[in-house]
């Protein structure tokens, strides 16, 4: 039976601020958010679960026109919202970023969050969610430099609901090819993807808008 979604935090705002979320791995996550949303050179972006406000902090300081929506009012966002209803109109952002929010929904939710993404934003979305599937990182100078090898032999674990994640890309059923076709079904194109070699349980999308 899959776990109904409440409207609550699932987790406190001191969540983000202790010395075990922010661990090294975590903090190259954060660079590589900032990197893909710099690499777009948006003038405008909104940012759809804030967390803890280091990426929204930084787009700011940058000199972009940035926005943050959450559904914890604790963690300071603009607009308390949820990614279902976002309070912004159509076409009214250059980027749309969304990391580590969607699995917090069950997947039958995942389409209707998309849509939001896809109608807000004016060029790109960005997104990442946690990837389970099973890798081994090679890195030899010259030669293997931080190759990310798929072991695809091992089967896939089901997925168990843990009070957050309602499911993972690489868990039984959930593999990344279903995942790319919801994305592609809602009107983006996969313009790349990638696992950051600092943290390969995290993986990146970014997202073009095809206009209708």
């Amino acid at each position: 039976m899959t776990a109904e979604p409440s409207n609550r935090p699932q987790v406190e705002r001191a969540h983000y601020f202790t010395a075990a979320y922010l661990s090294p791995a975590r903090l190259a996550a954060y660079s590589y958010q900032l990197r893909e949303v710099l690499t777009l050179k948006p003038d405008s972006v909104l940012e759809v679960g804030v967390g803890g406000g280091l990426t929204l902090h930084t787009l700011r300081c940058a000199g972009i026109t940035a926005y943050g929506i959450d559904l914890d009012s604790a963690l300071g966002p603009d607009v308390v919202a949820t990614v279902l209803e976002l309070p912004w109109a159509s076409e009214s952002c250059d980027v749309v970023a969304c990391f580590e929010v969607l699995e917090h929904l069950p997947w039958e939710m995942l389409r209707p969050a998309l849509l939001e993404l896809h109608r807000v934003c004016r060029r790109h979305a960005l997104i990442s969610l946690p990837d389970a599937s099973r890798v081994l990182r090679v890195h030899l100078s010259r030669l293997l430099e931080r190759k990310q090898i798929p072991l695809r032999f091992i089967p896939a674990r089901p997925h168990v609901f843990d009070g957050q994640h309602y499911w993972e890309i690489g868990k039984r059923g959930y593999d990344l090819e279903r995942v790319s076709v919801a994305m592609q079904e809602v009107g983006f194109v996969l313009e790349h993807t990638f696992r950051p070699w600092e943290d390969v349980s995290q993986r990146f999308f970014c997202l073009r808008k095809v206009r209708g």
